[in-house]
């Protein structure tokens, strides 16, 4: 596959320009939620959200994808923790949900960036050769438990952690790390059935089509080197945006559940 693709002349995908796709992706979702609110079950709305499934598996790859080439772990594990609170009053004042967690719902009380975040955290408490000091495995199990329960009451909740960790223990092996996110989101989907719908429920499965372009990818982070900074900008400022549209068009409406 890969000499074909170089006798084409196409080079693959860098992780730049996976970063455009997720970002396409995730615009087109939040915009979606925010003009026509609810769960709608036009089909072309479907397609939309279904889009919108590229973006987060995408995050999850490319976290995976920073810890392994990253120089310095601190401070990427700086940038996002602040981009994480950033990102929460970001989030809220989008889709109409309180900054102050827990108000009406126990779903959706905080960005993804959070469990990225924490997914973070996670590679590190996993990665022997990267960590300064010893764990054994039921420590290593019991920190990964507490880093689930802090990230579940967020956007995908604690599959992030889950889903980065496995993408990270794979690395190479492209089938069983889309297969085993699939095999993690099945209970995020059975959640979504049980509490908030069953069509969007269903529709979470969409994170498949993150495979082709993990198998594109290059392996290179790309030549703008502002684009690691630019996806957190944007993503904040894109929640912000779709925060004033939504004012304009519904007022102070919630859009998704978590309000």
């Amino acid at each position: 596959m890969e000499k074909e693709i170089r006798e084409k002349g196409f080079s693959g995908f860098s992780g730049n320009q996976l970063k455009i796709f997720a970002i396409i992706a995730m615009t087109m979702d939040h915009l979606a939620s925010t003009i026509w609110p609810g769960y709608g079950k036009e089909w072309w709305l479907l397609c939309i959200h279904l889009i919108g499934r590229l973006a987060a598996p995408t995050m999850w790859f490319m976290v995976a994808e920073g810890y392994h080439y990253t120089r310095n772990f601190r401070k990427y594990l700086q940038r996002l923790f602040i981009f994480a609170v950033l990102a929460h009053f970001a989030y809220n004042f989008c889709f109409g949900i309180s900054p102050i967690p827990f108000r009406g719902s126990v779903l959706n009380q905080t960005s993804v960036i959070w469990p990225l975040f924490l997914a973070a955290i996670g590679l590190y408490i996993y990665d022997d050769e990267k960590r300064s000091f010893p764990l054994k495995n039921w420590q290593k199990t019991a920190i990964l438990l507490v880093l689930c329960l802090l990230a579940f009451p967020s956007d995908w909740s604690c599959f992030p952690v889950l889903c980065t960790l496995h993408i990270y223990q794979n690395r190479g092996n492209l089938r069983k790390q889309v297969l085993g996110m699939v095999a993690y989101i099945s209970m995020y989907v059975i959640v979504w059935c049980l509490c908030i719908d069953v069509v969007y429920g269903l529709i979470q499965f969409g994170i498949i089509i993150v495979w082709p372009f993990m198998h594109f990818y290059n392996g290179t982070r790309g030549k703008a080197r502002w684009m690691k900074w630019f996806f957190y900008v944007f993503y904040v400022g894109h929640l912000v945006l779709c925060g004033i549209l939504r004012l304009i068009l519904h007022s102070n409406v919630t859009t998704i559940v978590g309000g």
